[in-house]
């Protein structure tokens, strides 16, 4: 017979290795839109109105967005119904088959470790601007520190931390549309400039279809990180509003905010201005745009808020990294010390060997002209899109299996309205995207092997990983009427 100070004790231990509910609606919000807003649009938009013209920059990126869309819908139609730190890893384990669900895990897991590594090499530039002669490895331990403990404190001091970064981004977007859209119209600068850039050259479309496909591959990088919606759901109060009422308020405003930008840029700027093609911060759009208004130092200003950009990179993919190896860890498909929590509801072993693993790939590009770095990077440069055709996948299954088991669909937290289109179209969009990353490389009198290595390097470690552990474990995939839908197990985990 147990003991009343046994069962405490009991409860205690149970409550300190289980997640904390502590991210707010508002927390969700801002950390959906912090994943999509940063160098991709304040810099990446120039170069792809340069090559394909105002119109097709448009079109390539409206077509990204429905394919996103899409996937958030999905995502969340799984999320509010069962909301888990492994997200799409755990619904493919549940839905498909585990080692589907091993696989998506670990890709997704490198994806961020090595994502980790990229801001720390790029915090270093961006910190030179104001410091020239400072050494680089100063600025990276500085980043890293923070991100590291803006994370190990708790999960409501990360979702704090992402709130105000991202509202930092947010306020600029909106500032930068504002104003273009006074100068477009003279109300602002020394004269109204119309839409005649819209009409020089070639414009609005330049390069013809194979230009706007380029930049469709293209687009598809720019609003990776929608998915930490997913990654939240497990730690976010009352998930079954709070996911439906981020995605779709988060969506509109992306989508707005990248073809409004789009869209005065390319008014304001002509594609054929070489600056567009220029990553560096001085002649960014963003940049000659604040300069064009009249807002005095805007190259600072504009090195300052891509910092905070970083920041907010940093910071999300640490914390989606750790959740994911820890779920792994829970799930028994990563080391079982990694999936122990402390007191305050962080997975501190998965958060430390994440961190770990972050800083020797960084390392990796201080020796050997930087050649592993490279490789690393290559590798995981297709994890994104891999993970999105792993949620389209997971969506298919998922609502199929809760039909097959006499659920009723309209009982759903949320409901995703364009099923089975959605999801089909997310993942033939998904698969184009990954299959065409370096196209050229098979076009010429010989194909470049060397160039179909480093584009494609990541879909054979994926395929190795997923067909390793089919091997080794023995799984199939699980019939429909068989799927685990049990969701009550997984929402009294996490308190």
């Amino acid at each position: 017979m147990q003991t009343a100070q046994g069962r405490k004790e009991i409860k205690l231990e149970n409550e300190n290795n289980e997640l904390k509910r502590k991210l707010k609606s508002r927390h969700l919000t801002m950390i959906s839109l912090g994943g999509t807003i940063g160098t991709g649009l304040f810099l990446a938009t120039g170069g792809a109105i340069h090559t394909a013209g105002p119109g097709g920059a448009l079109v390539a990126y409206l077509v990204i967005g429905m394919m996103v869309y899409f996937l958030m819908t999905s995502l969340a139609e799984m999320g509010a119904y069962m909301p888990v730190a492994g997200s799409f890893s755990t619904y493919a384990t549940k839905f498909v088959d585990p080692a589907l669900g091993f696989a998506l895990g670990w890709n997704y897991w490198y994806n961020w470790a090595i994502t980790i590594a990229a801001e720390l090499a790029a915090v270093t530039m961006i910190m030179k601007f104001w410091f020239p002669d400072s050494p680089s490895f100063i600025w990276s331990a500085i980043f890293l520190t923070a991100i590291f403990l803006i994370n190990y404190l708790s999960v409501k001091g990360f979702g704090e931390a992402e709130y105000w970064f991202s509202l930092i981004k947010v306020v600029t977007v909106i500032v930068f549309i504002i104003s273009g859209t006074l100068m477009i119209f003279g109300i602002m600068g020394d004269h109204a400039v119309g839409f005649k850039n819209f009409t020089i050259g070639d414009a609005p479309f330049n390069g013809g279809f194979m230009a706007m496909f380029g930049i469709f591959l293209a687009a598809g990088f720019s609003f990776q990180g929608t998915e930490l919606l997913g990654v939240a759901a497990g730690e976010t109060e009352n998930p079954g509003k709070s996911i439906p009422k981020a995605v779709r308020s988060v969506f509109w405003r992306i989508l707005l905010f990248y073809v409004l930008a789009i869209l005065v840029i390319g008014l304001l700027i002509p594609y054929t201005d070489k600056n567009l093609a220029n990553e560096d911060i001085t002649v960014s759009p963003f940049t000659l745009v604040f300069k064009n208004a009249g807002i005095a130092f805007a190259a600072s200003v504009m090195n300052a808020i891509i910092l905070t950009a970083l920041l907010s990179a940093g910071n999300s993919g640490m914390y989606a990294s750790a959740r994911m190896l820890w779920q792994l860890a829970r799930e028994g498909k990563a080391p079982k010390f990694l999936g122990k929590l402390n007191k305050r509801g962080v997975p501190v072993n998965a958060l430390i060997a994440t961190t770990l693993v972050g800083t020797l790939a960084f390392l990796a590009s201080f020796f050997g002209d930087g050649t592993v770095y490279v490789w690393l990077l290559n590798a995981s440069g297709m994890s994104g899109f891999i993970a999105w055709l792993g949620i389209a996948i997971c969506h298919y299954r998922f609502r199929r299996a809760y039909v097959a088991q006499g659920k009723d669909v309209n009982l759903l937290p949320y409901k995703s309205r364009f099923f089975p289109f959605g999801p089909l179209f997310a993942l033939a969009i998904c698969g184009i995207v990954v299959l065409g990353q370096n196209y050229t490389a098979f076009l010429g009198e010989q194909i470049d092997w060397h160039g179909v290595l480093v584009s494609y390097i990541g879909l054979p470690l994926f395929l190795l990983l997923w067909f390793g552990y089919k091997i080794t474990k023995k799984t199939k995939i699980i019939p429909l009427e068989q799927c685990d839908l049990n969701n009550e197990n997984q929402s009294s985990r996490i308190r």
